[in-house]
């Protein structure tokens, strides 16, 4: 799911002194602000795209297929329509686009600034897509959400890792997954009870409340000060040291002040980061990174947290069931990342997505056996048992994702980028996920169309590859300092071990 996260260690290992400041606490609401307004536009299209009085308005050849009573061979594609994907989709293009706009304001302007500019984006695609008359002000709606997308997820996760003291850093971290699960299930409530109101202007309710996450993130931008690492970065030296001194909430801050200035000095000496990241000892982190994002789509995921109401309908179920079935799914989805809190430095990242790979591809594979049985049925209602099947299956491959790939996709490459290219391998990151999430909920109507039941078997056979690639392929990092990912990591793996000839070289030419 697309979500963004990224960790700084202090290149020491040492754990400066800190407090828990009331700026730390206004942080962490902002996280949980940016976070929930991302989790919410995931969640509320696949609500509103199933009630009948939103395509009736917006998109009324959907809307006739949804009141026919069909085969059940038909029942599968009475969804499948490009505008009704793109309405979904357009949200990830423009985010896609925006981080690179992003990564620049970010840099220049601060991070303080441009989570500004993403409060304003999602307060006007909120207005557009609340007062929406046409399918084309509604589309506008979206690309300007996605636009705010783009910079909250570059801003917010790097203003919590320069603000947070390190020993709540990690934590933090999955806490922005978290919180976009928690926007995904408040997006579910709500559809479910907008669904009630009568006139046909609930859709219009919940596309307007995702303006309360967004005022959240504006006015907390407003009320907090740039980082210090984002003020020394620019040359405000004073500025930043005070800063330090504000969030740690001591005096004693000279290390970290001068830890923070010796990194700022190191980024800027590498002037081309990107070109950086195409060395030969920064390719196992920056293919790591690559293939974890596609996996991360490729589970399936996103298809069912966009299309959850609609898929729950696709499957039988009558319109309150399915989005009743779908708060099920999002209540799962958030106490299972609480899973991955407590577990990810006790067991492992590699248990935990090796354990999740075996139970989403058995949940998949039981999906997809009982829908293929209940399409020789040729009929269009499920049998109450099967009903449950189905939900129970989805409940499972979603806690088994919300635990492993959710929020491992973004914490693995946050921790074994060198200092170096950190940035622009965030960058590459969050634009591969950005773009296969685009791809993901462009085509998944149209699969379930053409592809039925098989879609599952489809998914499937992509957990199988992505658990044999973590499997040979991905090691161990639980507990291993960041700057010493090179010694301990990628040099005592069996392939890529392959790619650090150059730093040993490197290290020799200087003894």
């Amino acid at each position: 799911m697309p979500a963004a996260g990224f960790a700084v260690t202090s290149s020491s290992g040492v754990e400066f002194e800190a407090k828990i400041t009331p700026v730390v606490i206004i942080s962490c609401m902002m996280a949980a602000s940016g976070g929930l307004m991302f989790g919410y536009d995931v969640g509320i299209s696949g609500g509103v795209t199933s009630m009948p009085s939103f395509l009736e308005e917006f998109f009324p050849v959907v809307y006739k297929r949804t009141q026919q009573h069909v085969a059940d061979d038909s029942n599968y594609c009475k969804y499948n329509n490009e505008s009704l994907q793109l309405f979904t989709s357009s949200l990830y293009l423009a985010a896609l686009i925006a981080t690179f706009f992003a990564s620049y304001t970010t840099r220049v302007l601060g991070r303080k600034k441009t989570m500004l500019i993403a409060g304003v984006f999602f307060i006007v695609g909120t207005i557009l897509n609340a007062a929406a008359v046409n399918l084309l002000m509604l589309i506008l709606g979206r690309i300007s959400l996605g636009c705010g997308v783009g910079f909250a997820n570059q801003a917010v996760p790097l203003f919590l890792s320069e603000i947070a003291p390190t020993r709540i850093r990690g934590a933090l971290n999955i806490l922005f997954q978290f919180d976009i699960t928690v926007g995904i299930l408040f997006a579910n409530l709500i559809n479910y009870g907008t669904s009630k109101i009568e006139g046909g202007w609930g859709w219009r309710v919940s596309l307007a409340l995702a303006g309360i996450p967004a005022l959240l993130l504006t006015i907390g931008a407003l009320m907090v000060d740039d980082t210090p690492n984002s003020l020394i970065e620019r040359g405000h030296l004073e500025e930043g040291k005070a800063g330090v001194k504000k969030i740690r909430g001591t005096e004693n801050v000279e290390p970290e002040y001068l830890e923070i200035l010796e990194a700022s000095r190191i980024a800027q000496e590498v002037k081309h980061p990107f070109r950086n990241l195409k060395m030969r000892q920064n390719r196992p982190p920056l293919v790591i990174a690559i293939w974890l994002q596609i996996f991360q789509q490729f589970t399936g995921i996103n298809a069912i947290m966009f299309y959850a109401p609609v898929l729950f309908n696709t499957l039988g179920f009558g319109n309150d069931a399915s989005l009743y079935s779908a708060v099920i799914t999002g209540a799962v989805n958030v106490l299972s990342t609480l899973v991955s809190i407590y577990f990810v430095d006790k067991i492992g990242r590699r248990m935990l997505l090796l354990e999740a790979g075996v139970q989403m591809f058995i949940s998949q594979m039981i999906i997809a056996v009982v829908l293929g049985v209940k399409l020789q049925d040729n009929t269009n209602s499920m049998s109450h048992g099967l009903a449950i099947v189905v939900v129970v299956m989805v409940c499972s491959f979603v806690s088994s994702f919300a635990w492993s790939f959710g929020p491992l996709g973004w914490l693995i490459p946050s921790e074994t980028f060198p200092l170096e290219t950190r940035s622009a391998g965030q960058s590459v990151t969050v634009c591969v996920n950005m773009v296969f999430t685009f791809v993901i909920a462009q085509s998944f109507l149209s699969m379930l169309c053409y592809m039925k039941y098989g879609i599952f078997l489809f998914f499937s056979g992509w957990v199988v590859v992505m658990s044999l690639f973590v499997m040979f392929l991905l090691p161990e990092t639980k507990g291993i300092p960041i700057e010493e990912m090179t010694d301990k990591v990628w040099k005592q793996h069996w392939f890529w071990k392959r790619y650090m000839t150059d730093v040993a070289e490197k290290g020799k030419a200087s003894a």
